[in-house]
């Protein structure tokens, strides 16, 4: 793919860092480099409140929808026709400070270091934050750009409950994020998202640039199984109906069927809980997760038919019921050809390192695909460690990705499709 003339930009690597620190002190967690930010907490508005304001400081228009998705560009029609960069800037729990922040604060960076430079491009550039990223305060992950993309109407997002009781339209409408702009939103030129890699590949393998050709399918499920509370010490093995042996040897199961599956096929299972959940107790009831994904949509429908099979089974031979609810489904993504071409080549034009690979996480990039050409960029995760405040990524390598993504998002707004 020939290279347009692009202008040069070079993005100020102490000003991103600088960004990126004081974000994470909002819900910072004592002690660690990490933070706490959860979709539509306080903290999560104070976190969005910040970054609106170095938005609006570099006087862009800024946008926000129904259900609090953030867009600002460097014209007026907002991301229409517009080369943007995103991500997302709620966290897990306990979070690290790359996670999400990086793609948005990049974003930024990349506009403000182009109109410090005065240069004119052929199309406006944007970057946009989306809400509820990481789905784990709401499912489903990858809410707020599902709904951008029309994939999720907006009604729906807004009726969601968690498991805290609380509604997602009536939290929006706390923190004051619930704005008039359509959704689904404009669609832009391209749209390109930096982040790390939250995997050990490019750190084991010493490579600078990670060139993401896609990302997994997810498959997200919960099981509730019923059984019968009991007395630990007067109830024989044969006669109880333990919904936690169940669950124990569904996840023996999970495990086998990735095995069995084999190639890019990972199965985890992340929550677990009893009830009455006491030492001396049979449990009646409990609640799990099962987290399925792979890159070939056949292999993981195979899975999901293999996990409900087994399931069934384990279940009938404790005489414990089932309850199975779809949480999160997300076909394998491809990402469009012709941007990941341009990423790969500039990156190699600069001297850096290089791998093709796909994501085994979630991120907005996969649904923004839906209605424009799209790519995503990694950087490299110390030990791939991610989703723990010990997370962390070479500030070197956060420059580097950075003004990479400047190179690639200038270079797109003079390709036309």
């Amino acid at each position: 793919m020939a290279l347009p003339n692009d202008p040069s930009v070079s993005i100020n690597g102490e000003r991103l860092l600088e960004r990126i620190a004081e974000l994470a002190q909002i819900g910072k967690i004592e002690g660690t480099k990490g933070c706490s930010r959860l979709a539509f907490t306080d903290a999560d508005c104070e976190g969005r409140d910040l970054v609106v304001t170095w938005m609006r400081d570099l006087g862009l228009t800024v946008t926000i929808d129904a259900v609090g998705n953030v867009v600002a560009s460097t014209n007026s029609d907002g991301a229409s026709g517009a080369v943007m960069a995103g991500s997302h800037i709620d966290t897990v729990g306990t979070g690290g400070r790359y996670d999400g922040n990086l793609g948005v604060l990049a974003g930024l960076e990349v506009i403000e270091a182009t109109l410090a430079a005065g240069i004119e491009l052929k199309r406006p550039l944007a970057v946009a934050f989306f809400s509820n990223e990481e789905g784990s305060r709401y499912p489903p992950d990858m809410m707020g750009s599902l709904a951008y993309v029309g994939g999720m109407s907006v009604e729906a997002v807004l009726e969601v409950e968690g498991p805290d009781g609380t509604v997602v339209g009536e939290e929006l409408d706390r923190i004051g994020y619930r704005g008039s702009a359509p959704c689904p939103g404009a669609a832009p030129h391209a749209f390109v998202e930096l982040h790390i890699e939250q995997g050990p590949v490019l750190d084991k393998e010493d490579i600078q640039i990670g060139v993401v050709e896609g990302v997994q399918g997810i498959s997200w499920s919960e099981l509730t199984l019923t059984g019968q509370s009991n007395h630990a010490g007067t109830t024989p093995m044969s006669l109880r109906r333990d919904p936690m042996r169940v669950a124990a040897e569904v996840v023996v199961a999970a495990r086998s069927i990735a095995s069995e599956i084999g190639g890019s096929q990972v199965a985890t299972v992340g929550s677990l809980t009893l009830h009455p959940n006491l030492v001396n107790v049979i449990p009646a009831k409990a609640t799990m997760t099962v987290d399925l994904r792979n890159m070939d949509e056949p292999s993981l429908q195979l899975a999901e038919e293999q996990l409900q099979l087994r399931v069934a089974a384990i279940a009938e031979d404790e005489d414990v019921n089932v309850e199975s609810r779809s949480l999160a489904r997300f076909e394998p993504v491809e990402f469009d050809g012709r941007v990941v071409g341009q990423i790969e080549q500039l990156a190699k034009q600069k001297g850096l390192s290089t791998k093709r690979m796909p994501s085994g996480a979630g991120h907005d990039a996969q649904m923004m695909a839906r209605i424009c050409p799209t790519g995503m960029i990694f950087v490299p995760s110390l030990d791939g460690v991610s989703h723990n405040p010990s997370e962390h990524t070479d500030p070197q390598d956060l420059v580097t990705g950075t003004q990479l993504l400047a190179d690639t998002m200038i270079a797109l707004t003079e390709v036309a499709w």
